[in-house]
């Protein structure tokens, strides 16, 4: 009996190619999970003992999945997850009494935020410090070889860097980045350390290899034994997170790096319909740094790919949910229905028309109204406008100004409190002065002498996003003839119960967020130039943006619908849009334009 029979070729060749190293590139759909659990199997079946098996992917869910499939005895993890086991089995050799707490993104925060007060650099943003950390020691950085230079952000990166290791040593803790760092530094350091695990695991898989960074590859290289028995399952193009540290080169030098590697192409897709594929491959093939890959289907040709032009953003979100109430009619659940955004502000007029025409969704991340950027905002608004000790507190901390829990008490029982205090007090005194200004205007005011635009720009990491929520948050604001009856709004829409997590719904997502989910309809709504794409002036890479966009398209399985407006409310301004780039890289034949069933007018006022 073949145990491989259901098993396309291409498959088949991945499973049965159980010695040496091979490089898996799984195309999106091709059933790349299903591979590595088959491969184990073949590898354990050929009589290797499970437990010298090693299979790393990217999520405790990914992991406990496989887990499940393949069954005892192999040690399935994420790379954390591995890094932790190091160090609980050889804390000592690194100076640890005992095994290190892991510190959380809460703690370190609080910590960064500690040694920025410390070192009198309150004007840094923590999160951007925290991931300006985070990203050099996944580079394989240590605090020892930061360069500090002469640029006082960097400076200060150096000196609360230091301290923050400092304060982590004296807690007998790790951070996550640390686990692989420390990971590297074992196999590096001890080699009867790196020799104990080349001996215990023989076979090594890792999914999604196209997301590890540097010290993800240094680890998995030191766990690579003489045989090179080394299996790497990735897509070149679904490489989304170069933000966060993931290096394409990794999955593109991997023939480097092993020179008699196996490369085994898997092209089948078994989720989307022809249209559907013929949009992405033609899509991805504008980039150039990618081998040669065409997503192929025997599944028929099916809908073609939905365009609307929308008036405005209004317009666009009323297109999204008539069409899903639509298709609901039609017999589709909701939960078969996602809407992908490429930033997080979009969600806000989604969720509006969702909310009108009573369709149960859920929105996976955080809610508009509860981002911290906006309540940051609307802390200064409450705090100039009725001095509300739980908003002054809050309006004090962000930019960090200095301000202590102390401080902020002084203020509000107007005592004398210090020079930092005061200008704090004076900035509140300018906010209330100018509350008969239209909300957008006020609102305005307050983002820029606040310091949060100028905070926000200096992010790299998220501050593109914030300030893009922030300027989302004015525009809604244009609707209310004054700040009171804005903030009586906002109050009442931040305090609806949260949306229960029933399974029944439609879901609003970021594209990032919907890596490895599938949908039967599916909506990718803003498809316009300086939104999707991002432009490169905010630091996006083309390619980059193109492998999301692929990423988006290929969620999809039956019906596929692309939106974009000529005109959009971008900071309280009405701005004219160009449709994206990305809707002319699609092949004309798979494309229909999606005809307004409901015009809506709209009237512009300067």
């Amino acid at each position: 009996m073949d145990r491989h029979a259901d098993l396309n070729p291409a498959q088949r060749s991945a499973v049965l190619a159980t010695e040496g190293p091979v490089l898996v590139l799984a195309g999106a759909g091709a059933g790349k999970t299903r591979v590595i659990v088959e491969r184990i199997k073949e590898i354990i079946r050929n009589g290797t003992e499970p437990e010298a098996v090693l299979a790393i992917t990217f999520t405790n869910k990914a992991a406990g999945e496989m887990r499940q499939r393949i069954g005892p005895g192999p040690f399935v993890s994420t790379f954390h997850s591995l890094g932790l086991y190091l160090l609980k089995e050889h804390h000592k050799l690194l100076g640890y009494k005992r095994t290190p707490a892991i510190y959380d993104r809460s703690d370190s925060l609080s910590t960064i935020k500690k040694a920025l007060k410390e070192g009198f650099a309150e004007e840094f943003e923590p999160r951007m410090v925290l991931g300006t950390i985070s990203r050099q020691k996944g580079d394989g950085v240590r605090v020892d070889a930061y360069d500090g230079g002469s640029n006082p952000y960097d400076r200060a990166v150096a000196a609360a860097w230091r301290k923050y290791e400092s304060a982590l040593r004296e807690d007998g803790a790790v951070d996550f980045d640390d686990l692989l760092l420390h990971a590297v530094e074992l196999l590096e350091k001890f080699p009867h350390v790196r020799e104990q695990c080349l001996k215990r695991w023989r076979y090594i898989h890792i999914d999604e290899y196209q997301d590890t960074n540097r010290i993800q590859a240094d680890l998995t290289h030191l766990l690579v034994g003489p045989a090179h028995n080394i299996c790497a399952v990735g897509d070149v193009d679904q490489t989304i997170y170069s933000w966060r540290g993931a290096q394409i080169a990794n999955i593109l030098s991997f023939e480097r790096r092993y020179p008699n590697a196996q490369v085994i192409t898997l092209e089948h897709n078994y989720r989307s319909t022809k249209n559907i594929l013929d949009a992405a491959n033609h899509l991805i093939a504008h980039n150039t740094n990618r081998p040669e890959k065409n997503l192929l289907t025997h599944k028929p040709a099916g809908e073609r790919i939905s365009v609307y032009t929308a008036g405005d953003g209004g317009d666009e979100a009323l297109f999204v949910a008539h069409k899903i109430q639509d298709l609901i009619r039609n017999g589709a659940q909701p939960n078969d229905i996602a809407v992908l955004y490429r930033a997080n502000f979009q969600s806000r007029l989604l969720e509006e028309k969702l909310l009108d025409t009573g369709i149960p969704y859920q929105v996976l991340g955080t809610r508009f109204y509860e981002r911290k950027e906006i309540k940051d905002v609307l802390s200064y608004v409450r705090a100039a406008l009725y001095q509300t000790p739980a908003d002054i507190g809050r309006a004090s901390e962000t930019p960090r100004r200095g301000i202590g829990k102390v401080s902020v008490m002084k203020l509000l029982r107007n005592e004398p409190a210090g020079p930092k205090v005061e200008v704090f007090k004076r900035l509140l005194e300018r906010i209330e002065s100018k509350k008969e200004l239209p909300p957008p205007e006020l609102l305005k005011f307050v983002i820029v002498e606040s310091g949060m635009e100028a905070m926000y720009k200096e992010d790299k990491f998220e501050g593109a996003e914030r300030l893009g929520n922030l300027k989302e948050l004015v525009t809604l604001s244009a609707r209310y003839s004054d700040v009171e009856d804005f903030l009586g709004a906002v109050s009442l829409a931040s305090e609806q119960d949260e949306i229960k997590e029933e399974r029944n719904q439609v879901r609003l997502m970021t594209i990032h967020a919907s890596k490895g989910l599938e949908f039967p309809y599916v909506f990718i709504v803003g498809l316009e130039e300086g939104l999707f794409p991002m432009s490169r002036e905010a630091g996006e890479d083309p390619e980059e943006e193109r492998r999301l966009m692929y990423v988006a398209i290929t969620r999809a399985e039956k019906k596929l619908y692309l939106s974009h407006a000529m005109m959009r409310i971008m900071y309280g301004s009405v701005e004219v849009r160009h449709h994206s780039s990305f809707l002319q890289e699609l092949p004309e034949e798979v494309l229909e334009a999606e005809s307004p069933e409901r015009i809506s007018k709209t009237i512009y006022l300067d």
